[in-house]
């Protein structure tokens, strides 16, 4: 479900007041049930992979906190790595180098045929990742002290739907105690939470998705341009790629507003950085 959707418009406020309605852990059971139909709703297969990896690492978890062996700690974050990326790149990159392989083979002679996966990408899964191993990484680090001892406190931590799909990615540190407190309906917080969403969607629809008009074509074909309408196209696919990320950015951290939550600070205006 994109932000952009129609569905998105009935969800999300049909969300808040049962939401904020319910209290303690039926609240904390129907966040996580909503984020996995908001995020079922582009393909309910996947969901499954948010359930797999957030199983994993609330094991993992839970063991690495009570381990003080080095050896064995490092065992269980070698295997949640192994495990989240592993799946990562299954779905991400193995019919790239699969193709890549066959490419290389083909100019030595060889005709292999490539085991291909063929299939489609499942949505945020980087996201959900990279959230799911920072919880991991924070207590092997000794970041996070104590691990969560409430499988659906942490679930809901890992999926929850306005950060799910297109970050930001925040540390459990930061927003596991979040989940532990019952927000009541704040009007200051939710009008700023407004303002960042309508910030955030004109970043998204009236910057990037108006640059990509320029961009695409010039990036489609690029033989049919000359090269100060490349250049215009790069400059454009600079404030599109910018617009795409901080916009969806700032939505999800005005969603989280609405609701109580405070995701922090994504973009710091990245393109007037000192450096790297």
């Amino acid at each position: 479900m994109l932000f952009n959707s129609l569905e998105f418009f009935i969800f999300f406020p049909a969300f808040s007041l049962t939401y904020f309605l319910l209290k303690g852990r039926a609240r904390l059971i129907f966040c996580v049930l909503a984020s996995y139909f908001f995020y079922g709703w582009w393909d309910w297969r996947f969901v499954s992979l948010l359930v797999i990896s957030t199983s994993i690492d609330f094991v993992i978890g839970r063991h690495l906190a009570q381990e003080v062996r080095t050896a064995v700690r490092r065992m269980y974050l070698v295997g949640s790595l192994l495990v989240n990326l592993g799946i990562l790149g299954a779905f991400k990159y193995f019919d790239f180098f699969a193709l890549s392989f066959k490419s290389l083979a083909d100019t030595l002679g060889f005709s292999p045929s490539p085991l291909l996966l063929n299939v489609i990408l499942p949505v945020g899964i980087s996201f959900y990742t990279f959230q799911t191993l920072s919880y991991t990484i924070d207590i092997y680090r000794g970041t996070i002290k104590s691990a969560e001892p409430d499988f659906y406190r942490f679930a809901a931590y890992v999926a929850f739907f306005p950060q799910l799909v297109a970050g930001p990615i925040v540390r459990a540190a930061h927003l596991l105690p979040q989940m532990q407190q019952d927000h009541v309906f704040d009007k200051a917080k939710a009008w700023r939470g407004c303002e960042l969403v309508a910030w955030g969607f004109f970043l998204k629809l009236c910057l990037a998705d108006n640059a990509a008009q320029v961009v695409d074509p010039r990036f489609l074909e690029p033989l049919v341009y000359n090269s100060l309408d490349h250049l215009i196209g790069i400059v454009c696919f600079a404030f599109q790629i910018y617009g795409d990320f901080a916009g969806y950015s700032l939505i999800a951290i005005g969603l989280g507003r609405i609701l109580g939550f405070d995701f922090g600070l994504n973009f710091n205006k990245p393109y007037f950085a000192a450096s790297f």
